[in-house]
């Protein structure tokens, strides 16, 4: 076994880029295309149903084959398996540039999302496995610190390509990041791997995939008058069958079913669906809206969301420690209420806005509350588990947050009756954005509620300097606007 990586070899500095520029591909396409939808839907004379499915085509393999990624790169090698993970997100990056219609789009971007849940445990898993013990933790603040920069600057950057050149170069754009990666990992990136003890719940990844992706087709094809019942039947089906199945499995299972004997981690998971559920509907109308409505171009739409991704980025720490000192309730409790009230604002944007006056103080508002809750979040899952169900829980509660983002996504438009081609037209989706907003802020106060009344008040300081790197970590890895 090689021996592990200094932070300042040329191996260490070479795996860090790996590492840093693989993940912020994945996050940059869970972002980006937001800005994109209206001009794919004016390519495509695509549907409501078309766009959503493109932003949850991806959502939904991410979300379902995550967990078993990182199982898939202890077993059979991390790097092998990353690397395989950039070669499949690659590929299917460029499938989703040449896509000739929706329905081809469409099923790119799902093959692009089981890339990312290849890659996306695998960039982090090879700082773990790879550093000393010394440098791990200055490598993991690195990692996170840098991939951040990919949630603030996808947007703008996406814009930008989109006006300048076409949506489709938000794709190609992940070529030559891929290519960077590839000589880096092959050249610096040390092979590690756990095979002892793991062990692949298969079962349990697909009937998540089969139980999200039935009830988000009944919730997205609603209109449409297709089998939308025998779909989402099915999916419950699926559902009910794989919490059996987990229970079954008991400690090998996907989700292992202990790790819900803790009321608070339940709670916590409650309120992840909840208040992620608000970030990826808001994050969904908003960019539309302002490029239908308020004439936006896509780099603006794009900026819009520029400065609650930068709070974000420069307050989580911060946001953190308070949270060690104080207590989680406060933070998770206060948070949502304050994004809920730059929602507020955001909802009284109308035509001919001025981003200075109408959008940035609703964005900054929003900001601020994410910034209070996200890394107390993070904290606080892994405070309420088991030491030895540290990494599984973290992936638990991502995988939540994505579900969320799925489920908001395939759900708001229906809520809010907006369906064909309706996005493209003013009259009809300012009074949907408007509707869609206000379930998104009742969605955030909800979760106001359940962390005041089940998230505890107790610092946890046992475990502080290990629950600062992974609040880090997944900050950056879950912030989906």
């Amino acid at each position: 076994m090689p021996s592990p990586l200094r932070m300042r070899s040329a191996a260490g500095r070479g795996t860090l880029l790996a590492a840093i520029v693989a993940s912020g591909m994945a996050f940059l396409d869970t972002t980006v295309v937001n800005v994109a939808l209206p001009h794919i839907g004016a390519d495509f004379d695509a549907p409501l149903a078309g766009l959503q499915w493109t932003i949850n085509g991806y959502t939904l393999t991410l979300a379902a084959f995550v967990l078993l990624g990182g199982a898939l790169g202890d077993r059979f090698g991390r790097r092998r398996v990353f690397l395989l993970g950039v070669a499949w997100f690659t590929v299917a990056s460029v499938l989703c540039g040449l896509a000739r219609g929706i329905e081809w789009l469409i099923a790119a971007r799902a093959v692009q999302g089981v890339g990312a849940a290849l890659l996306v445990p695998g960039s982090l898993a090879l700082i773990q496995a790879s550093f000393r013990h010394e440098d791990r933790g200055r490598a993991i603040g690195a990692w996170s610190g840098l991939s951040g920069v990919s949630t603030v600057l996808g947007p703008f950057l996406g814009g930008w390509l989109i006006d300048a050149l076409s949506w489709r170069w938000i794709f190609f754009l992940n070529v030559p990041l891929a290519a960077a990666v590839l000589v880096a990992s092959l050249r610096w990136v040390p092979e590690s791997s756990s095979p002892t003890g793991t062990r692949f719940d298969i079962a349990g990844a697909v009937l998540a995939a089969l139980g999200l992706g039935g009830i988000t087709y009944a919730l997205v094809e609603a209109h449409s008058g297709g089998p939308v019942l025998l779909a989402a039947a099915g999916g419950l089906v699926a559902l009910v069958a794989l919490v059996l199945v987990e229970r079954r499995l008991g400690s090998a299972a996907m989700v292992p079913p202990a790790l819900f004997s803790s009321g608070r981690f339940t709670v916590l998971n409650l309120y992840t669906l909840a208040v992620y559920a608000a970030l990826s509907g808001m994050g969904f109308f908003l960019v539309v809206y302002l490029q239908t409505v308020a004439g936006f171009s896509a780099i603006a739409a794009g900026a819009a969301i520029l400065p609650s991704s930068l709070l974000l980025l420069v307050g989580s720490a911060s946001a953190g420690a308070l949270a060690t000192r104080i207590g989680p309730r406060l933070p998770l409790t206060v948070g949502p209420a304050v994004a809920a009230a730059g929602l507020l604002l955001l909802r009284q944007v109308g035509p001919d806005a001025n981003f200075w006056r109408d959008v940035l103080p609703g964005t900054v508002l929003f900001g601020l509350g994410l910034t209070m809750l996200v890394a107390p979040l993070t904290a606080s899952v892994l405070a309420a588990v088991a030491d030895r169900f540290a990494g599984v829980a973290s992936g638990v509660n991502n995988a939540a947050a994505r579900a969320a983002g799925l489920l908001a996504v395939a759900s708001l438009p229906l809520l809010v009756g907006l369906s064909g081609a309706e996005y493209a037209d003013p009259a009809a989706l300012t009074p949907a954005y408007r509707a869609a907003l206000l379930w998104c802020t009742g969605l955030l106060l909800t979760g106001s509620v359940i962390a005041f009344v089940g998230a505890g008040s107790g610092a946890d300081s046992t475990r502080s300097t290990r629950v600062d790197h992974e609040v880090s970590d997944t900050t950056r890895r879950r912030h989906p606007n």
